[in-house]
């Protein structure tokens, strides 16, 4: 610690504590926020106690001005007056932990090198993830035990939609979970559901981004990562509205696309009732109860029948011949009590036939009786690629929270029967605060809190993202170690939630520009500033590259090579088809 690396002593105008000080910047010199500075405590007959923090503000002033007026004779030269700049640092770390105050007149020094490492942490961390790179330049770390569970798990990230980049900084961060090597050997058999809400942007995670130059790939290296796509992607879609086939619903990519849906069989027996009617607020309903008694009903009674199902002898091909089905069933006098009860009034079960008659356009081209149940059709991590992408984008409200909740219930109980936590899963998910709003009760919400207060001990880590994170459900938000910040409205910057941000930061926040980020986690007692690399990967289909060849065949290919699906526009020609 040389002096070319001073830039200003303790002030010794204002109180200086063991958690918190001011330092005068010397001439020539300057302190931005973010910075990192160290100073020395001389004690009697102890050790020297070495003091680290970061700029939290920073100031600066005319000493010797007393009115406001006085700044243009300052600056004419006819008042005597200096220019004097101050920054707040808010302590780190104290080394060796004797809180004492730092004196005041002690040399401050900027941290480079170990020493902003030991000021950071990044030392004690045996397992670095990087997130982006500092203010200084320099690589900043996420500690790994904080995200894999094995001191805590899950990611809150919040922000202006658009603005905030909240999807790229999850991928990001997936993407140095997977190549870092933070994870060691369970990075190959770690999974990621990601789930696409807006537009085919996460449809082209496997291909080059066109637009990488050669500043961006420095920096994947300065990161230690290597600037590529993902490796290993699986894209699933929800088949065409009106398609008998089971096409998927994309337009921008053609190959490497399957198709997801449930059965009638599936339906029934699984119990995903419930599911259609996942709004937060229908739990309050008096239906709900109507809602238990026919799935129990369906579970019993419904019969596998040549692709769709038979209940009491009538054959039922569609989801919307079984919604007409059960409302015929509820409607008549002499059946109605054999699926409700006799406990359930006629108005809570029209409430209920109403909102299922509304779901059968949402939800038809998704529950199907007409499709082979051997084809490969359901969402399975266990058996997809290491990255799974589940397209929501072109399905309305009521279908995209069907998918979300009936594919997390499914995941969360395979991971419960193999009472393991590795593999690993991730599961990113947009807008948050509607799945698992902070009031009412849903099935969704129920298994996103089962995952946020379980799913650690299980090794499902959720990465949850919203545009607010004071309108999420507070224990998913208690339960995430790690949260991050991007750009924020005004209103949102001033709620509770985000109390670990210093007064600075929380004014910062309002101006952040894409791509950079506040991120808190549990062993940094202030939130780091950073900004995270432009994505190696497209990000849509006018800056892919050249499709990799693993994407080429889509699962339902490889499991009947006869069968061409999205084949259209030319995508796939008859020389695909192996004779």
């Amino acid at each position: 610690m040389g002096e070319q690396s001073a830039v200003g002593r303790v002030l010794g105008t204002s109180d200086a504590t063991p958690l918190q000080f001011w330092t005068a910047v010397s001439p020539g010199s300057y302190l931005q926020l973010d910075d990192v500075v160290v100073t020395t405590r001389e004690l009697p007959d102890r050790p020297p106690v070495r003091i680290a923090g970061v700029v939290t503000q920073v100031r600066a002033r005319h000493e010797g001005a007393v009115f406001d007026s006085d700044v243009f004779s300052i600056a004419d030269g006819t008042l005597p007056a200096q220019v004097q700049e101050a920054a707040e640092i808010t302590v780190t770390r104290v080394d060796p932990e004797l809180y004492v105050p730092p004196a005041p007149g002690a040399m401050v020094h900027r941290a480079t090198g170990d020493l902003r490492a030991a000021a950071l942490h990044f030392d004690r961390m045996e397992r670095q993830i990087p997130m982006g790179t500092g203010r200084d330049g320099i690589p900043v770390y996420l500690n790994a035990d904080f995200l894999d569970g094995t001191r805590g798990a899950h990611v809150s990230i919040s922000g202006i939609s658009g603005v905030a980049t909240k999807t790229s900084f999850a991928t990001f961060l997936l993407y140095s979970v997977f190549n870092s090597g933070a994870l060691g050997g369970d990075a190959v058999n770690a999974k990621a559901l990601i789930f696409n809400v807006k537009g085919e942007d996460l449809l082209f995670l496997d291909h080059p981004n066109v637009k990488l130059d050669d500043r961006t790939t420095a920096a994947y290296a300065g990161l230690g990562l290597p600037a590529k796509p993902f490796d290993d992607v699986r894209v699933y879609a929800p088949p065409r509205l009106g398609d008998a086939s089971g096409t998927p619903d994309v337009s921008s990519r053609l190959s490497g696309v399957d198709s997801f849906y449930w059965t009638l069989e599936e339906f029934c027996g699984g119990g995903l009732l419930p599911y259609v009617f996942a709004d937060a607020d229908d739990e309050r309903q008096q239906y709900t109860m109507v809602v238990h008694a026919v799935t129990a009903h369906l579970a019993r009674h419904a019969v596998p029948a040549d692709g769709g199902v038979a209940i009491d002898g009538t054959r039922l091909s569609s989801y919307a011949d079984l919604v007409d089905f059960v409302v015929a069933q509820l409607s008549d006098d002499e059946t109605r009590h054999g699926w409700t009860g006799s406990a359930v009034g006629l108005g809570t079960i029209n409430a209920f036939a109403r909102r299922l008659i509304a779901s059968k356009r949402d939800l038809g081209r998704l529950i199907r009786g007409d499709l082979a149940t051997r084809r490969p059709h359901q969402i399975n991590t266990d058996e997809s690629a290491q990255v799974t992408v589940v397209d929501l984008h072109n399905l309305p409200d009521r279908a995209q929270r069907f998918v979300v909740g009936v594919t997390l219930k499914k995941e969360f109980e395979r991971k419960e029967k193999k009472g393991t936590a590795k593999p690993l899963l991730f599961v990113v998910l947009d807008e948050l605060n509607k799945y698992a709003p902070r009031e009412g009760s849903s099935p969704i919400k129920e298994v996103l809190l089962d995952i946020a207060e379980r799913g650690r001990s299980l090794g499902v880590i959720l990465v949850g993202a919203q545009q607010t994170a004071s309108e999420v459900e507070r224990r998913i938000v208690t339960n995430s170690a790690v949260r991050v910040v991007g750009r924020l409205d005004p209103a949102e910057a001033s709620r509770p939630e985000y109390g670990f941000l210093p007064p600075a930061q929380r004014q910062r926040v309002l101006l952040a520009k894409p791509g950079t980020m506040f991120v808190n986690q549990p062993d940094i007692p202030v939130p780091l500033c950073l900004e995270f690399p432009f994505p190696s990967w497209a990000t849509r289909h006018s800056e892919a590259g050249a499709a990799p060849t693993g994407s080429l065949r889509s699962v339902t290919q490889s499991a009947d090579p006869f069968a061409v699906v999205g084949s259209r526009s030319g995508a796939l020609s008859d020389d695909d088809i192996p004779f």
